[in-house]
């Protein structure tokens, strides 16, 4: 079995009194897209800043790239990339600017900066625009500098804090492409972010933290199912016909039937979802009952992170606010 790309064990982080990481454990295997989730204040940047060897742990170990993240620092900060949640680019220089400045600061000769700075202006898809000052970069196109300033020195392992916030949908797309040709490379990307559907999207596996600690790990299918099967929702045209209705599917398909009175659904779930459908659509058929419109409704990782957490992703639990 290959060594761990990135291997937490026990890790524990405070502030004071208040605790960021709680023995927290993590494994990421190499050249996969490790989603890391949890409610504002759980702990994932505290995780990213340890592993990054920006913070130093109070206990327990972690290793990146084979190396001690505490004890053997520079190895780690050699192998690996950063890009935060601000795009951390001069908006007055262009993008070639950027690139070989931060090749220099990596301490390439000059020569070698330029040419990695060109490297990477075409692996990114930025050639087109490389002398224009970055102030006039989209937001995707700057996202787009800032994981190619991470890649300087070609990392082992990328670490992304909440790489698209801010990004309109277009430019969410841009940076979803580049991660996926990232993760294909052989690069290993731990991902942490409060948009679901990027970790659905990118993620092989999903951690979730809260309060610093694992509350569940898996890939984003074993999640969704935490949540509970596939249901069937069904609006009915009158809403006199609706307890009508609940009573026919709850006989007819055995299965426990919820009743929404206010919007006339009502709502099944099912195993079979085809077969549940066809069932359906026949019964309030034999019967006269009108549907206005009827949902296959299939669980999300929304829907697996409130019932993991309970509450959303934008909540932040009074007692743990100040948790960075």
């Amino acid at each position: 079995m290959d060594t761990p790309a990135i291997a937490c064990e026990g890790l524990g982080k405070r502030f004071g009194g208040k605790t960021a990481l709680d023995h927290l454990d993590l494994s990421v295997p190499p050249g996969t897209v490790h989603g890391l989730l949890g409610p504002n204040g759980a702990g994932k940047t505290t995780v990213v800043r340890v592993l990054a060897t920006l913070l130093h742990p109070d206990s327990g170990q972690a290793r990146v790239a084979g190396f001690d993240v505490a004890r053997q620092s520079a190895q780690v900060r050699a192998r690996i990339g950063l890009a935060g949640q601000n795009a951390a680019v001069d908006e007055i220089l262009s993008g070639r600017q950027n690139l070989v400045m931060f090749g220099r600061l990596c301490h390439l000769p000059a020569g070698a900066a330029r040419r990695r700075a060109g490297e990477l202006l075409s692996q990114f898809g930025l050639s087109e625009a490389e002398d224009k000052p970055v102030r006039q970069y989209s937001g995707g196109m700057r996202r787009r500098l800032d994981l190619a300033a991470s890649f300087i020195v070609a990392p082992c392992v990328l670490f992304l804090d909440e790489p698209t916030a801010g990004l309109d949908p277009r430019g969410r797309n841009e940076v979803w492409q580049m991660i996926r040709a990232l993760a294909v490379g052989g690069t290993t990307v731990l991902l942490t972010t409060q948009y679901l559907e990027e970790a659905d999207r990118l993620a092989d596996a999903i951690t979730v933290i809260a309060a610093g600690r694992v509350i569940a790990e898996g890939t984003p299918d074993a999640l969704k199912t935490l949540a509970g099967g596939d249901r069937i929702d069904i609006t009915v045209r009158e809403a006199s016909d609706l307890a009508a209705a609940a009573r026919l599917l709850r006989t007819r398909l055995g299965a426990d039937v919820r009743v929404n009175r206010e919007d006339r659904e009502l709502s099944i779930p099912v195993t079979d979802r085809l077969a549940a459908l066809t069932r359906i659509i026949g019964a309030l058929h034999e019967q006269d009952i009108t549907a206005e419109d009827i949902t296959v409704r299939r669980p999300t990782l929304d829907d697996a992170f409130l019932h993991l957490t309970g509450f959303p992703d934008s909540t932040v639990p009074a007692t743990e606010a100040a948790t960075p």
